[in-house]
């Protein structure tokens, strides 16, 4: 595949310095993390290998990616590792989309609360999505779901927004039975608007409570217990966003869908059109612009660009992608044993494709494999390039 002709990295190397300056103290780790290894990723400052094709003497120079997960360059294999790793959890059963969106009014406390609020995002869509499935008035059966966070809109403003792919049916109380959902219906999501915002705004203000929630700049009177329950009072009023989408059509279409999500950033690389003096011009999918195409372009400041790029830099260790009902991980193995023997259906037999080892973070240490870009034939390896800067070693300790 060719390089794109601009890509996030080329404005991180050309600004991103003279940014850690302008805002010394105002970044977290994370963000300095994911920029430093952004401007680094596949250049020789993280090593690579020397390649050469025997076929028609060609060589070649192939260098590390960061795979840091807001990486533009390192998502398309990543979603490809976990797309093969994921084929075993998939049922022969129609799946849908659910999308749950926190309301304008608290994308401000989950900013300044990331890991707390996001979190609670996860739970009280799954909690959600489980209670209304498993009551017998709907559907009666605990379904699977898989949830992946996405934190931004099309023009990378700050929108929370967790995307659910649920089982069209699961199984019965004590497992004894399959029950299908509807064609094209799962559930109403009405009612699982109403569930999400009575549980989401209950969760929030126990959290206030117990002194999790921290406020600062123009938020900082919501630290106090009244302020903070005055401010959810209206969001009691208004309906949330919970949007369901047709089912998907097959296993194999439910995967590749989902691997899309998984993996997505905030903006790729594709997206970019120009950077120049005036900022970076990108294009955007405006939906308020139903009756011609959606998409179009804007032309953002440098600083803004990078500032809401930064906004979406997950905490440290912060999992995306979470699995809840038949696929938690403490259970998923026995559950989906039990659903396939319902629907009476054969485990998926594993290919040679599905033994792809985990990312460990030590890609210079296994050279995947490479083709000549001018004849096609595999190259082979004739040097590793080791990495500009090492790591740095521990202080010592001085006796004493």
């Amino acid at each position: 595949m060719s390089r794109p002709p601009l890509e996030v990295a080329d404005i991180f190397r050309a600004r991103g310095a003279e940014y850690r300056r302008a805002h010394r103290g105002h970044l977290s780790l994370g963000q300095l993390k994911a920029l430093s290894a952004i401007e680094r990723c596949r250049t020789a400052e993280l090593g690579g290998h020397k390649l050469h094709c025997e076929r028609c003497d060609t060589d070649a120079l192939a260098y590390n990616s960061c795979r840091n997960r807001h990486c533009p360059k390192c998502q398309a294999s990543a979603a490809e590792r976990w797309l093969q790793a994921s084929k075993a959890n998939i049922l022969p059963v129609p799946y849908f989309h659910v999308v749950f969106t926190l309301p304008e009014e608290l994308r401000s406390i989950a900013y300044q609360n990331k890991a707390l609020v996001y979190d609670l995002l996860f739970k009280v869509a799954s909690r959600t999505l489980l209670t209304i499935a498993g009551d017998k008035k709907h559907l009666g059966a605990e379904v699977g779901i898989t949830a992946v966070l996405h934190t931004w809109g099309s023009s990378l403003v700050h929108h929370p927004h967790l995307h659910c792919i649920v089982t069209g049916g699961g199984l019965s109380d004590n497992g004894e039975r399959w029950i299908a959902s509807r064609p094209n219906f799962l559930v109403p999501v009405k009612v699982l608007g109403r569930l999400f915002r009575r549980y989401f705004l209950e969760a929030l203000l126990k959290a206030h409570e117990k002194g999790r929630l921290t406020f600062f700049a123009k938020l900082e009177h919501l630290n106090e217990a009244n302020h903070f329950a005055a401010y959810l009072a209206p969001l009691k009023k208004i309906d949330w966003i919970v949007y369901a989408k047709r089912p998907l059509a097959g296993p194999e279409a439910v995967l590749t869908y989902l691997s899309r999500y998984t993996h997505r950033i905030a903006i790729s690389n594709r997206r970019l059109v120009t950077f120049d003096e005036r900022g970076v011009r990108f294009r955007y999918k405006d939906y308020r612009r139903k009756k011609i195409t959606p998409w179009t372009s804007m032309t953002l400041p440098t600083d803004e660009f990078l500032r809401r790029f930064l906004l979406h830099v997950l905490p440290s260790g912060f999992h995306r992608i979470r699995h809840y009902g038949l696929l938690a991980n403490a259970k998923r193995k026995q559950q989906l044993k039990i659903a396939r023997k319902r629907l009476q259906c054969e485990p998926r037999v594993a290919t040679d494709t599905d033994t792809i080892e985990p990312d460990d973070g030590n890609a210079q240490d296994k050279p995947p494999a490479f083709t000549c870009r001018h004849c096609g034939e595999p190259m082979i390896v004739i040097e590793i390039l080791r990495p500009r800067h090492q790591a740095r070693a521990p202080p010592q300790r001085h006796a004493a």
